[in-house]
């Protein structure tokens, strides 16, 4: 089910969604833009699946996969394994975090789980309790890339050779 149809044609009396929770975008968004809107007060579990972006102001439950952006607001709070190609977070995510573009904790964001993509931004403020990996863009070419990083030492006795 596509995320612009959440609450349409349905009045089941139980579903925590209403027509007004999830907005659609307005039709001159274009490619990329934003698709829904699950507005502060909302609550959701379960899949979340979306091509374009999608902001969560909401509570949501469940998984989170998208092939573009995911924006947590300030009032968004999740409990979800979220993958992305790009994820921004304002608001309060528990659960593993993973990007393949980049993934930005803004100043009152709150993470309680693994961050993992080539390229993380944290604002001073922002809270991080987990273990962050960086991937490099070419990990999938053998040979290509930084090889690991060593320990420098204090003393400075390893001699340089020409």
């Amino acid at each position: 089910m596509a995320i612009t149809s959440f609450g349409k044609g349905r009045d089941t009396g139980s579903d925590s969604l209403s027509p007004t929770s999830v907005a659609p975008a307005a039709a001159s968004s274009g490619p990329g833009g934003l698709t829904a809107f699950i507005d502060q007060g909302s609550e959701f579990e379960g899949k979340l699946s979306f091509r374009d972006t999608v902001r969560i102001d909401g509570r949501f439950r469940g998984e989170i996969t998208s092939e573009n952006t995911l924006i947590v607001g300030e009032s968004g709070e999740i409990e979800a394994t979220i993958r992305s190609n790009t994820i921004a977070i304002s608001g309060s995510v528990t659960g593993d975090v993973v990007a393949k573009v980049k993934v930005t904790l803004h100043k009152t964001a709150v993470v309680d789980g693994n961050v993992e993509a080539p390229s993380i931004a944290i604002e001073e403020g922002a809270t991080l309790n987990g273990q962050v990996t960086m991937p490099s863009a070419d990990a999938k070419k053998p040979g290509s890339g930084p090889g690991p990083l060593k320990a420098v030492g204090g003393g400075g006795d390893t001699p340089k050779s020409e």
